[in-house]
């Protein structure tokens, strides 16, 4: 008991470590280790290491049920007690090889024994879509199982998890390990039965929570000689037992791109409701008073950021509107910022793009896959100015107790390590984080997708016009379509338009999120239409009906490019999964999002060039000017992760405090 309650002392009483980012000198020498880090740690080296574990399947071939178990067994035990090496990791994955055939029919091939190297080793594994991660993840999971200290599988969402883990039990269980899944709706028995496990499958989001909720818990401990006798004599327990993580030993994150980084901007709080329900009448307020100013003259929105600012005569005007109110409204500093987050409520934030209302309940919508987040709020009063402007029953303000950022949270395991399809562009951001070097695996068959040029047009509504036109083309043919857009108002114009030219087709957005596995699934049958976000079923293979392999394979359309190059490639990546065809294409306009929002400049001396001309301007220029802007916006959300870090290590510094002090 002592060790245990020792381990979750160490994880729970102590701040978390949250190293500054590196600056100057110490940034360039950080570079320079991982550039090195890179060619002694290259694909090649855990493919030849690979070939040699493939060479000995024979020797388990012939051997009985029993017998496997028994070797594995063994192998367990010197792993427990700490005594393993890099041939019995060798050995290890010898036997898994033959467990996974086993058991789930499925064998590792050569490309996927690489990538479990290359986890076992601390790297995030660059994998295309489809080349087996949910397999790949158990070799290194059985291992760091067999250790003793638990291992958490972590992806992006509940169902990718819960999926995963009923998949892939049984490998699991004939090397004599347990399995637990994380769900939002289990009690905090349920989950510590499942933290127990050894092998645990969860969200990030959900082990983050659960990580903060422990700290809190356990925040009135005076020490670990008190919380042992705390224990030993009842007076305690009930607190204790309430913690129901054991530690964070060992992470292997699923759809590292979108955990490590897309995840990266917001930081996790734990909060309640704010005592102050004279709040909810202020917001009411608010939004009246900026319903009462001019965007030409009283406020500037910037839509980089995005942030809105009054102007001089716009906060002379305010004034002269909250005089007669009284009270806080008298304020300048207090009146200014209710209505500033009403004017950007109103100015950035737009319904069924960034949130949805389902029954009367602003629900926000995750920008970069599309799905609903019921369980998250915007902060600093943000939501309940978008619920003021939206007419709905305006909810209390949160209070913060504890927070986190994603960043900072999985720094804190002893042994971290990643894959997904879409890391490549962010190696330098993961390894400058992380520490983690990203390790490209190639493709098992030759890649055979077809990426035709992008199109480019002046308006928007000449770009879908060429979208329509694109589809009825490609479905002529019998070939199979996906296409994805950039909100859920865009996917349902698009929807519509289909609609009104007679075109059959299945529309999948934040709306229709709880089919999204079958719709996606289903999107390679012949003639299938497939309208969706950028969602697009993560995790989903699509396989290709009998025949349309022949035709061309699946057709992917992008009606956007979008603020990452990662992002693209997820889209793109549905398509020609495992050496079979498929090509994909991208419709852009001036007037989309991506230019508009990070290129004001170009943005406006586009209009004036293309003043009144609705075209086509497809051209090698217009490709690089796009590729341009794109980088530009990742750059701009590279530096919004990096201040949320960075405030991690502020809070470090000036208000973290010591147990002893609780």
């Amino acid at each position: 008991m002592d060790s245990i309650l020792s381990t979750q002392w160490r994880m729970l009483s102590q701040p978390p470590r949250c190293d500054p980012i590196p600056r100057g000198l110490d940034r360039l020498w950080l570079q320079a280790t991982g550039l090195a880090g890179r060619f002694s740690r290259s694909a090649k080296h855990f493919l030849h290491q690979a070939d040699r574990i493939t060479a000995k399947e024979k020797v388990y071939r012939d051997v009985s049920d029993r017998k496997l178990r028994d070797f594995a067994a063994a192998l367990r035990h010197r792993f427990l007690l700490g005594r393993d090496t890099d041939a019995d990791c060798h050995h290890a994955f010898t036997i898994l090889r033959e467990v996974a055939a086993r058991t789930v029919g499925l064998r590792p091939y050569r490309e996927q024994i690489a990538a479990a190297l290359a986890l076992n080793a601390g790297c995030v594994a660059e994998m295309a879509t489809g080349e087996g991660k949910t397999l790949v993840a158990t070799m290194p999971a059985v291992l760091a199982g067999w250790r003793g200290r638990g291992c958490h599988v972590v992806t992006a969402n509940d169902y990718l998890a819960k999926r995963d883990a009923e998949l892939m039990q049984a490998i699991y269980g004939f090397c004599g390990l347990t399995v637990g899944c994380i769900t939002p709706d289990m009690v905090p028995l349920e989950r510590k039965q499942a933290y127990d496990a050894h092998v645990t499958y969860c969200t990030n989001k959900e082990v983050a929570a659960d990580f903060l909720r422990d700290r809190l818990t356990s925040a009135s401990v005076k020490g670990l000689p008190a919380l042992i006798l705390s224990k030993m004599v009842g007076g305690g327990a009930d607190r204790i037992g309430r913690l129901v993580q054991r530690g964070l030993a060992h992470a292997i994150v699923d759809e590292a791109d979108s955990v490590f980084i897309d995840d990266a901007s917001t930081p996790l709080l734990i909060s309640g409701d704010g005592p102050n329900q004279a709040q909810i009448q202020a917001y009411e307020q608010a939004a009246r008073l900026a319903a009462g100013l001019d965007p030409s003259t009283h406020y500037r929105v910037a839509r980089d950021q995005p942030t809105v600012s009054l102007t001089p005569s716009g906060k002379q005007h305010l004034a002269e509107l909250a005089d007669p109110m009284g009270g806080l409204w008298r304020g300048a500093r207090r009146r200014e910022e209710l209505v500033l987050q009403s004017l950007v409520a109103n100015a950035v934030y737009v319904r069924d793009k960034h949130y949805v209302l389902d029954h009367d309940k602003v629900v926000i919508v995750d920008e970069f896959t599309g799905r609903l987040m019921p369980d998250r709020t915007w902060r600093d009063g943000l939501h309940q100015a978008v619920e003021a402007k939206e007419g709905v029953p305006i909810n209390l303000p949160k209070e913060t107790y504890a927070r986190i950022s994603f960043q900072r949270f999985f720094r804190l395991y002893r042994k971290l390590s990643g894959m997904s399809g879409t890391v490549a562009e962010a190696h330098a951001e993961l390894w400058g984080i992380y520490r983690l070097p990203v390790i490209p695996i190639p493709t098992h068959r030759p890649c055979r997708r077809a990426v035709m040029p992008d199109r480019i047009f002046t308006t928007g509504a000449k770009k879908w016009q060429a979208v329509v036109a694109d589809i009825c083309a490609v479905h002529r043919s019998g070939r199979p379509i996906l296409i994805g857009t950039g909100s859920i108002r865009e996917s349902e114009h698009l929807s519509g338009r289909l609609t009104s030219e007679g075109i059959d087709h299945r529309l999948l957005n934040a709306v229709q999120h709880a089919s999204e596995a079958q719709i996606i699934a289903d999107a390679g049958q012949k003639g299938r239409i497939t309208v969706s976000t950028n969602m697009a079923g993560r995790g989903t293979d699509i396989q290709l009906d009998p025949g349309v392999a022949e035709r061309g394979g699946l057709h992917v359309i992008a009606t956007e490019r979008f603020s990452a190059r990662r992002i693209d490639r997820q889209l793109s990546g549905r398509c020609a999964r495992q050496g079979d065809p498929g090509s994909t294409q991208v419709f852009i306009s001036l007037e989309d999002e991506l230019v508009q929002k990070n290129s004001r400049i170009v943005a406006a001396a586009l209009r004036r060039i293309y003043c009144r001309q609705d075209r086509e301007i497809s051209s090698a220029f217009w490709r690089q000017m796009i590729e341009t802007i794109q980088r530009r916006a990742e750059r701009v959300a590279f530096r919004r992760r990096r201040d949320v870090l960075s405030a991690d290590h502020w809070l470090d510094q000036h208000l973290g405090f010591a147990a002893n002090e609780l």
